[in-house]
């Protein structure tokens, strides 16, 4: 058996938008985001991509509107395909929550080669990795970082796609990169998540009040209305998800039941979504976790993703209890 995600080789057209003066989406039909931001003596990218290699793409998108180097990376999460492009960039300071670095420490490693086995399209010139990407700077709760007069508002927003969320607002401009909290058109990663804190996260963002909005897949949100319809659309995938593990569990079924169940009720609404193959596997087996009682997300490793795979496909049913 092998992971639809090793099946996704079809290179992906990339977007460089424009935002606002300054600030700019690195977009790839569904492939995780970059967010740009540049400075008067520097630039600031959110998530490094997956490789040094692929951070050098992000980096020549960045030339063509700036001769400034990438001075700053901020992680919005751990996971391997946003932070181990990070020695690509010449950047003085990589940044990231507490939080953030704490997963890194108990299970980067075991992330990176979880990630890199089930999809190696995501990690173009994984040779040119040499290792986890380390912060050099943590902060806790929120932190700002001064462009000239112009504020960089980086915060901790709350647990949902990782314990370790983070955002970068702008708030004069409005202008919110969101990471992996929010997606547009394509399915949220939950395999990692905190599925009942991720309703109050969305809540913090919409109380923000972003007009545009980069997500940490999709398209870039250039109105009002679209950044309304990715956090609704959000919310709506996560909360459905869970409420059928929940109603699982109570009924005491077991993980490939459950499957069977939310691919049945999930596909006709969420199906048409980028990834959404790629995902569920592993966003039914979190949501079965957390409905069963399991509050921090077991750490995947590439031994676990294939047991977890002949699970869901009934190979070997597991039952709650098997699942602690």
């Amino acid at each position: 058996m092998s992971f639809a995600s090793t099946q996704d080789l079809a290179e992906k057209h990339v977007s460089f938008d424009e935002l606002g003066p300054g600030l700019y989406a690195y977009t790839a039909e569904g492939d995780p985001n970059s967010g740009v931001i540049v400075g008067p003596d520097g630039v600031v990218v959110v998530d490094a991509q997956a490789t040094p290699i692929m951070a050098a793409d992000v980096q020549a998108r960045i030339a063509t509107v700036t001769p400034l180097p990438v001075k700053q990376v901020v992680l919005s999460h751990y996971h391997a395909v946003r932070v181990l492009g990070a020695s690509g960039y010449p950047a003085h300071a990589i940044i990231c929550s507490d939080a953030t670095r704490d997963l890194i420490v108990e299970r980067g490693a075991q992330d990176m080669d979880s990630e890199i086995g089930r999809f190696p399209r995501l990690f173009r010139g994984r040779e040119s990795i040499p290792g986890l990407t380390w912060p050099t700077h943590s902060f806790h709760k929120k932190m700002s970082l001064w462009l000239g007069e112009r504020e960089a508002r980086i915060i901790h927003i709350g647990r949902s796609h990782t314990a370790g969320d983070t955002v970068v607002w702008m708030p004069k401009e409005r202008v919110l990169f969101a990471g992996d909290t929010v997606e547009f058109g394509a399915t949220p990663y939950c395999g990692d998540a905190h599925f009942a804190d991720w309703p109050a996260t969305i809540a913090a963002i919409r109380e923000l009040g972003p007009e545009k909005l980069v997500p940490g897949r999709g398209a870039a949100l250039l109105t009002k209305a679209d950044v309304a319809q990715a956090l609704h659309e959000t919310e709506s995938f996560t909360s459905d998800l869970f409420g059928l593990a929940q109603k699982a569990v109570a009924k005491g079924w077991n993980l490939t039941q459950l499957y069977g169940e939310a691919m049945g009720v999930m596909r006709p609404k969420y199906g048409h979504w980028v990834i959404f193959e790629h995902c569920m596997p592993f966003n039914v087996s979190r949501a079965f976790d957390e409905a069963s009682g399991i509050t921090h997300p077991r750490i995947w490793t590439a031994e676990r993703d294939l047991e977890m795979w002949r699970a869901v496909e009934g190979a070997t049913p597991m039952k709650p209890a098997e699942a602690h």
